[in-house]
């Protein structure tokens, strides 16, 4: 008669926790689901994501993908959401490597957002960091997904993007920080402008000459680690008056 192994107490107890954790993970995204797809809802209900792009391509100065310069577009994307050009308005491994350092840092510090969500938070809802807001950003990224295609998702975000120093659209901060159209900045400018939306009050040159350059940094090193310039091309560009 074989005799049956019996669990080690310490392993089902670490099995137990481990399960507990995964239930109340899907409860607890459940809940902001349901919650987020409501204020997305309600969202839509009060202007369409239709009517909200039409507004935005009314603006005056709207600049289209086609009058961007190509390094500008590929230093946005390289720092901001390099698998933007792929995934379908989320990037799950950014979500959960977002989630992970949440739950290192025992605060909300990373969100993970795709440049799709951060379109549909720019259009749609407040900039306040709540769980059912990032949930509804999810809904209407999927839904813009399928109705515009990548570039014309890129052109409404940079025409929608806080640029600091009171500059939004990627054609006001040109023209602000510059005098240039955003097809004639260098690369060393493209590189800050792509940089500044993640902490508009933090670099914008206006405010720190140096935490700009920094982030200027932060953004060759990312076209650099995927493979958009080679190390000796960022160098040059940081050499750039």
């Amino acid at each position: 008669m074989r005799r049956v192994k019996k669990r080690h107490p310490v392993r089902k107890f670490i099995f137990s926790l481990v399960l507990l954790f995964v239930c109340m993970a899907v409860a607890v995204c459940a809940f902001f689901g349901v919650k987020g797809y409501r204020m997305y809802q309600d969202a839509i209900s009060k202007t369409s994501i239709e009517e909200r792009v039409e507004e935005i391509r009314a603006m005056e100065n709207f600049t289209a993908f086609s009058e961007m310069s190509d390094f500008y577009i590929d230093a946005v994307i390289s720092v901001e959401d390099h698998r933007f050009m792929s995934h379908p308005g989320i990037d799950p491994i950014a979500v959960v490597r977002a989630a992970w350092t949440d739950i290192r840092e025992m605060s909300f510090v990373e969100g993970g957002s795709t440049i799709t969500q951060q379109l549909a938070k720019n259009m749609l809802f407040t900039q306040e960091k709540k769980m059912e807001r990032k949930a509804a950003e999810v809904f209407a990224a999927y839904d813009m997904e399928k109705n515009y295609t990548k570039e014309e998702l890129f052109e409404l975000y940079v025409n929608t993007a806080n640029f600091g120093s009171g500059y939004e659209g990627v054609y006001a901060a040109s023209m602000g920080y510059f005098g240039k159209l955003p097809a004639e900045v260098t690369d060393y400018e493209a590189a800050m402008l792509a940089g500044v939306p993640n902490a508009p009050s933090m670099y914008s040159p206006d405010i720190s000459q140096e935490l700009a350059a920094r982030r200027i940094d932060v953004v060759l090193q990312s076209m650099v680690r995927h493979h958009v310039i080679t190390r000796e091309e960022a160098e040059q560009i940081r050499q750039m008056p």
